[in-house]
């Protein structure tokens, strides 16, 4: 048998267990919700250390912060009765840490089975239902999406608001291999369709850009030449200028020149008008007939010459 130090040392040991069995860790982005004989106790921790009663209450962990559920394997039947299948959905959500205890209390902490993966299935043959092959594969499948997430957060907000749909992803669904071959060989020919619109529109906007280019050629060369035209007249009109100016000048010479000379005739005359009076032509004409006249001598002088000289 264990003398009594032994048994203490035991006993103190086990409760030293036993109280270190009590203390739990809450990681970040997680809240932790307790619960004792199989209720769920109104109280909540964050992260970091604490500690609950060893055997008596157990504690759980929820995530709060942004998480992604990847519902796979997803089969429907549309509208024709063709069953396609989805390999994978992704949810992006996050529950509120201020309405953990009511969404773990309505739904357990296993919530996103009931609201996300349980739900995706349900809404995806809703939509598969209504819609036909060509909406689920081509026509409708770029909004399937926002129509799936809305369809989830509409029935959260009323029954389950503590959860917050963010974003939702859905792959390409997979279908029979001849419709999808069908589909194919449709898209190739869509494709060709397009490329020909392309290649015709970048025919038309080349012609349409040599046009221009034509234009704005016709239009550049069209101000040369008026520039130069205008140079040429501008040319010319200097030309004429200068002549006129010439022409002006010369005649305002030869009016200079004439006024001039009119002038010394006038003043010549004027002269001579005062050097030559009666008196002085008198004499003048006498001396010129002195120059040359032939005097002789003899009896008939007296007859020759005039009284008056001979005096």
């Amino acid at each position: 048998m264990f003398d009594p130090v032994t048994l203490v040392v035991i006993g103190s040991a086990l409760f030293g267990t036993v109280c270190l069995s009590g203390i739990h860790r809450v990681p970040e982005g997680h809240v932790a919700v307790y619960y004792r004989g199989g209720a769920l106790l109104k109280r909540t921790e964050q992260p970091g250390f604490h500690f609950a009663t060893p055997l008596v209450t157990m504690t759980e962990s929820v995530q709060t912060t942004v998480q992604t559920d990847k519902v796979t394997h997803i089969p429907c039947g549309t509208m024709g009765g063709t069953v396609i299948t989805f390999d994978r959905i992704e949810v992006v959500n996050q529950l509120s840490a201020e309405l953990v205890l009511d969404t773990v209390k309505n739904y357990t902490t296993s919530y996103d089975k009931t609201w996300i993966y349980d739900k995706i299935h349900h809404e995806i043959n809703q939509i598969c239902s209504r819609s036909t092959l060509e909406e689920m594969y081509i026509t409708k499948f770029d909004t399937l999406d926002e129509t799936l997430r809305d369809a989830l957060q509409q029935d959260i907000d009323r029954y389950a608001p503590g959860i917050t749909i963010l974003a939702i992803r859905v792959t390409k669904p997979n279908i029979p291999g001849a419709i999808r071959a069908n589909y194919e060989a449709i898209e190739s020919e869509r494709t060709k369709l397009q490329v020909a619109v392309e290649t015709q529109r970048l025919v038309e906007k080349q012609a349409e850009t040599e046009s221009r280019r034509a234009v704005l050629e016709a239009e550049k060369l069209a101000a040369v030449e008026a520039v130069e035209l205008e140079r040429r007249l501008k040319h010319k009109e200097n030309e004429q200028s200068m002549a006129k100016i010439a022409n002006d000048m010369h005649t305002a010479k030869a009016k200079a020149d004439a006024d001039a000379e009119h002038y010394r005739v006038s003043k010549e005359a004027e002269a001579n008008g005062l050097l030559f009076t009666p008196e002085k032509l008198q004499v003048e004409a006498m001396r010129a007939i002195a120059n040359n006249t032939k005097i002789y001598w003899g009896d008939a002088l007296p007859k020759l010459v005039p009284p008056s000289m001979l005096a």
